[in-house]
């Protein structure tokens, strides 16, 4: 262990002054101190109890899981769990909890009352425990450490919530669909894709979402606010989650891998997209049209077709936008941004879609096959274009040799090659003609 170290929360200091001036945080009003791991406590009952922890004497054992508790009263609100009995009733909005502490922080949101205050920000909280973990944004503190990855956490909820990703737990089930879920509050906002309700709405737009979550992500929309930036590049992002995925482009990390064909991604909404290409699985249905789509954010795009919704909006020329990736590619011509290079020619595309399209000019890769005639094509807009010709009615025919054509201009191109008596070989009918 490293010199001058809290072993109550872990932080390290220069000098034994600083540790010992930083242990009275722990100690303050707490008496009685553990000789084991020096942890301090208010009464001599809460040190005893404490103290079976390093004894490992926990006499109350669960009959349902096996998992031993010091107190009786831990083993009772434990068998809730198990019987899924929530005793304590917020009489306002009938809402039930396992343990009478929770009913009771609860229903200081419907009174206001939140009595437990930070002294570093002045922030407030309904309960102390919540205080408790707040402090620890402050301090840094997280004593909570998963045993299979070594990550750490300044909550024991969340610690209990990361371990169900190598455990696979999913204990929250759906009783409409029998999906499940690691957390309480997805099920919760699962729940109402079944029930339709979305109770935050957005004051500047109307929009209504089901999660506060969500609704403040929106509201970034109209605010323009990105609080969330690299510090490598220093590109800002109005989501962590974005942040989290962009970062790993500069670490090159992709934790999630497929196990049908081995692709890796950086992001899980990513990999769960990729996924549903081997499953055909297309969840998010379109209540108005009953399209079906592979996943939340294009079923979202597309219910604008319907609400005509265009929330992206350009400062410079106040142009409209469905989706905001629309919104970016459009500035660009305002700044003349061309941020995708060729390795090969050195070419600068305002695109990375035409930056992919052109590379396939120094690798002659041509993906985009035609069923009908086996015709390739490198671009998918060449590719979806010829295919229409298959489809579609060719009211246009050479006179000279009988090929029939889609637009008017080939049409013309034809009649003047043959016009001008140049030699030519046509694909369609073999014929050369001077």
């Amino acid at each position: 262990m490293e010199k001058n170290t809290c072993l109550q929360c872990g932080r390290c200091f220069m000098e034994i002054s600083e540790l010992l001036n930083h242990q009275r945080c722990h100690s303050e009003g707490k008496p009685y101190k553990c000789v084991d791991c020096r942890k301090y406590f208010p009464e001599l009952s809460e040190l005893l109890s404490h103290q079976r922890v390093h004894a490992v004497e926990r006499p109350h054992k669960c009959s349902e899981c096996g998992k031993g508790f010091t107190k009786k009263s831990s083993l009772v609100c434990h068998r809730r769990i198990h019987t899924g009995e929530k005793p304590f009733k917020c009489l306002e909005c009938a809402n039930c909890f396992a343990q009478r502490w929770l009913l009771v922080a609860h229903q200081r949101i419907h009174t206001g009352e939140f009595p437990y205050q930070c002294s570093v920000c002045g922030k407030r909280f309904p309960d102390k425990t919540t205080l408790i973990g707040h402090r620890r944004i402050h301090t840094g503190e997280k004593p909570f450490k998963c045993s299979e990855c070594g990550k750490a956490f300044a909550l024991n909820s969340v610690l209990i919530t990361h371990l169900r990703v190598h455990t696979g737990e999913k204990p929250y089930k759906c009783a409409e669909c029998g999906k499940c879920f690691t957390q309480k509050g997805n099920l919760v906002g699962h729940q109402r894709i079944h029930t339709g309700v979305k109770p935050h709405k957005c004051l500047v737009c109307g929009m209504c979402y089901p999660h506060n979550s969500q609704l403040l992500q929106h509201q970034r929309v109209h605010t323009g606010e990105e609080p969330f930036k690299c510090m490598e590049c220093g590109k800002c992002y109005a989501r962590k989650e974005s942040l989290i995925i962009h970062k790993r482009l500069h670490t090159g990390e992709k934790p999630y891998r497929c196990l049908e064909c081995g692709m890796c991604f950086a992001g899980r909404a990513s990999f769960v997209y990729h996924k549903r290409g081997h499953t055909g699985e297309k969840p998010f249905k379109c209540l108005e049209c009953g399209k079906c789509f592979i996943d939340k954010s294009c079923l979202v795009y597309h219910q604008r077709a319907h609400t005509g919704e265009k929330p992206y909006q350009c400062q410079e020329c106040r142009k409209s936008f469905a989706a905001k990736a629309s919104l970016v590619c459009h500035q660009r011509i305002h700044t003349g941004e061309k941020p995708y290079t060729c390795v090969e020619c050195r070419k600068s595309f305002s695109l990375r879609s035409s930056l992919v399209s052109h590379q396939r000019i120094h690798t002659g890769d041509k993906p985009y096959k035609c069923s009908e005639c086996g015709k390739c094509y490198g671009d998918r807009s060449s590719f979806i274009y010829h295919r229409g010709t298959h489809k579609r009615a060719k009211p246009y025919k050479c006179l000279e040799c009988g090929a029939s054509f889609v637009p008017q201009p080939f049409f013309g191109n034809s009649q003047k090659v043959h016009a001008e008596q140049k030699l030519i070989h046509h694909e369609t009918c073999s014929l050369y003609i001077k």
